[in-house]
């Protein structure tokens, strides 16, 4: 790749994903840049603006890593779970380039936060745990790890470093303007035995190819990863353009996915027995679900 190529493309890289890999380093990576699907999920609940950004920042994280997996079928989860703060559940997930968040807030304790403020002030006391569901192999692996730190870029750093001894750099930035929400984010990370990453007795936080790396992509600013006239190539491009060689791939594009189909409800209802399903059903025979990811209400016979 080259800067003249890069600087011709005028795609802003909204509601999509860039890979991309510095082979020298043996590093690999992905950025995210959200709008309006962004917008779409925000909008399914009157959110105030604080826990909005927190929504908006789980949910690049979960683009970025949900571009991860392999297999299309493959499902990326991510799950806060919190008491004595303002939030105290909080669900994203990623699969097939589809993306869908919820969270659930305390109206009355939302007045008292700030912008910026951090985890423990959001959420209180809580974990966060980080789920790959493998369809291919039917195999899920899960990691838990507190929900501490300024944000959730630092515990899922956090999650990387314990559960998968992945040395892994993560920033997002958020943007509003009045009803509008746009966020972006990076993740790089060291992967010395290729990019399953086998043995990682040689991934080191202290090994200097990661170094090197970790120093270029931490100079990455908030406004450059929201900015909607630099595409997602020119900004691999300013990074790291001084290296022999970076390879990109464009991933598909993001869209806003949910599964509260009628079928989906109906293959769950039919496992429970008679007597209890008796007790959800409404006067009219039919059982109302409620779908808080895009807060529509199925009526479901069964």
């Amino acid at each position: 790749m080259n800067g003249d190529d890069l600087l011709r493309t005028d795609d802003t890289g909204f509601d999509r994903v860039l890979a991309f890999s510095v082979p020298d380093r043996h590093a690999r990576g992905r950025i995210v840049r959200l709008g309006p699907v962004l917008e779409t999920v925000l909008s399914a609940h009157d959110y105030p603006k604080v826990v909005k950004h927190v929504l908006a920042e789980a949910l690049v994280l979960t683009a970025l890593m949900g571009s991860l997996l392999k297999d299309d079928q493959a499902q990326l989860t991510i799950q806060a779970q919190a008491e004595g703060g303002v939030v105290d559940l909080l669900v994203c997930d990623y699969r097939n380039g589809e993306v869908r968040g919820y969270l659930r807030h305390d109206p009355d304790k939302v007045g008292a936060l700030e912008e910026g403020c951090s985890l423990e002030t959001i959420f209180g006391k809580g974990y966060l745990a980080i789920t790959f569901d493998l369809a291919a192999t039917n195999d899920r692996y899960q990691g838990v790890v507190p929900l501490e730190g300024a944000s959730f870029a630092q515990a899922c750093e956090a999650y990387f470093a314990q559960s998968e001894q992945i040395p892994t750099l993560i920033r997002v930035a958020v943007r509003s303007n009045g009803p509008r929400c746009t966020a972006g984010g990076i993740l790089v990370q060291h992967l010395p035995d290729g990019e399953e990453g086998r043995e990682r007795l040689h991934a080191k936080e202290q090994h200097p190819d990661w170094e090197h790396v970790a120093i270029l992509a931490g100079t990455v600013q908030e406004a450059e990863l929201v900015d909607p006239v630099l595409s997602l190539e020119q900004l691999v491009w300013r990074l790291f353009h001084e290296e022999n060689e970076v390879r990109v791939e464009p991933l598909q594009l993001l869209q806003r996915g949910c599964r509260c189909t009628v079928d989906h409800y109906l293959s769950i209802l039919s496992r429970f027995p008679e007597d209890q399903l008796a007790e959800l059903r409404d006067e009219d025979g039919s059982i109302p679900v409620d779908c808080a990811f895009c807060s529509k209400i199925l009526r479901i016979r069964v």
